[in-house]
């Protein structure tokens, strides 16, 4: 590993490089805040793969590639004479400490839950911070993990179930629910009993300590293993999949769940 020298050299110099790059390529100069955009969303999806592949190599790449959005917003930022990259690091260094009392201050804080807690507490109390407990939940996240993260801000502030077990009683009350709505609602209805059901169960995967958006995401890559095993045996067999009986994709369907 490098030490702290090396670290800030090589950082110096990634930011050097981007420098020569916004002067002399002629599509890194014409970047804005707008047209970066997409960009980062997609190298953020692609980290995530790559976390989630548990692969060394491309977080290594996929880290550097969302560094260099961050540091290109802030080179931006920099021509115009707002901020730079320094005033970034500073700003997020203050708000590490003020965030930590528990390390540079008086706070007492003796697990994971109860330094979320405080935190909770700090960021309302933050000049510029959050007005409301939920008000710092992004409008433009996934649904799923938007549900998710509402439900943890909730439970830093008390509002919470008070045993995980009590939650099953509410899923089974949301499915019951919804088969009511299926048989006699309307659609509007069927949607929106639907969502209280997601929203319930995300409520459980939470507080069974499971992460709703990477259980699903496993499941997702489970089922595209599972189905491309039958698509792959179907060719083998001079078969299309739409020609296949439900019994025979089944029978595959269990060889793929052997094979794992």
């Amino acid at each position: 590993m490098h030490t702290k020298e090396e670290k800030i050299q090589a950082f110096g110099e990634f930011l050097d490089v981007l420098d020569t790059l916004r002067v002399k390529c002629p599509w890194d100069a014409k970047q804005t805040n707008e047209s970066l955009r997409p960009n980062t969303v997609e190298e953020v999806y692609e980290l995530v793969d790559a976390l989630m592949a548990d692969d060394t190599a491309n977080i290594c790449k996929e880290l550097g590639d969302v560094l260099l959005h961050v540091a290109f917003y802030s080179k931006i930022a920099e021509e115009k004479g707002d901020f730079d990259i320094a005033d970034v690091c500073i700003k997020l260094k203050d708000k590490l400490i003020f965030r930590h009392p528990h390390i540079y201050g008086n706070v007492k804080a003796e697990n994971a839950d109860e330094v979320i807690q405080n935190w909770e507490q700090i960021k309302l109390k933050e000049k510029g911070g959050n007005k409301t407990v939920l008000s710092g939940v992004p409008s433009a996240l996934p649904a799923l993990i938007k549900a998710n993260r509402i439900q943890e801000k909730a439970r830093n502030v008390g509002f919470d179930w008070e045993e995980p077990a009590q939650v099953w009683e509410k899923v089974k009350e949301e499915i019951n629910e919804v088969e009511e709505e299926i048989k006699n609602g309307t659609q509007e209805k069927v949607d929106a009993e639907f969502g209280d059901l997601l929203f319930a169960v995300i409520n459980a995967a939470r507080l069974y300590g499971v992460n709703p958006e990477n259980a699903l995401e496993r499941t997702n890559r489970k089922f595209i293993s599972r189905f491309n095993y039958i698509e792959s045996k179907a060719k083998e067999q001079g078969k299309e999949l739409k020609e296949m009986t439900l019994e025979e994709m089944d029978q595959l369907w269990n060889e793929a769940k052997n094979l794992a």
